[in-house]
């Protein structure tokens, strides 16, 4: 059975590759930070997320399914005010860390949100992705001025999956925990108040 189990992993495996033929780059990436001179004086008042109505949600029940969002672990129902939650309540704790006196509102318009499926977390091993992409930017919350941006904002991150992610929900650890905490470090590096997050990597993925 355990070998069995082996064999159907690695086709499924092999198929993705030979659909996708190499695995991609992803990036957790931005331009530049904005300064710390700058931001230090900023304090967050608000977070906006606005998701299109143009993107396109996939329920499909497969290990690769072509959307924009892809989203599983928050119960059946509208996935765009899911994903909007979680990089919501990421660039809040985020803009925990602006401390000055100045009122801003980040406004955060989502371009994909493409999380693994539980049959590609359950089928896979070393791959998958969990991608997430998106514009933001900075505003005076007094009087709406565009103080930083839009920037486009890559968070990308590889995906645990087979073994690996049944140990980490051991831990307590889920995707959107996952996911949350490198948003988290994604906004923090970028509004320039914590370590540079940005990295590249290889991985079959979405």
């Amino acid at each position: 059975m355990i070998l069995m189990r082996q064999i159907i992993r690695s086709a499924v495996i092999a198929s993705a590759l030979l659909v996708a033929g190499c695995a991609p780059s992803f990036y957790t990436r931005y331009d530049a930070p904005i300064s710390a001179e700058v931001s230090r004086g900023w304090r967050l008042a608000d977070v906006r997320v606005t998701v299109p109505d143009e993107l396109v949600v996939s329920e499909k029940k497969s290990v690769f399914p072509k959307a924009d969002i892809v989203w599983r672990e928050d119960p059946e129902g509208d996935r765009k005010p899911q994903v909007a939650a979680i990089i919501r309540n990421a660039a809040r704790v985020a803009g925990q860390g602006l401390t000055g006196g100045t009122p801003v509102v980040l406004d955060i318009t989502l371009v994909r949100f493409h999380a693994l499926t539980f049959e590609a977390e359950n089928k896979l091993s070393d791959a998958g992705v969990h991608n997430i992409e998106f514009n933001a930017q900075v505003r005076d919350a007094r009087t709406g001025e565009v103080l930083f941006g839009p920037k486009f904002i890559e968070a990308a991150l590889p995906a645990l999956a087979g073994d690996q992610m049944k140990a980490a929900r051991a831990r307590g650890e889920t995707q959107k925990s996952q996911i949350t905490a490198n948003l988290v470090r994604t906004f923090r590096g970028w509004l320039g108040i914590g370590e540079d997050p940005r990295f590249q990597f290889q991985r079959l993925g979405g």
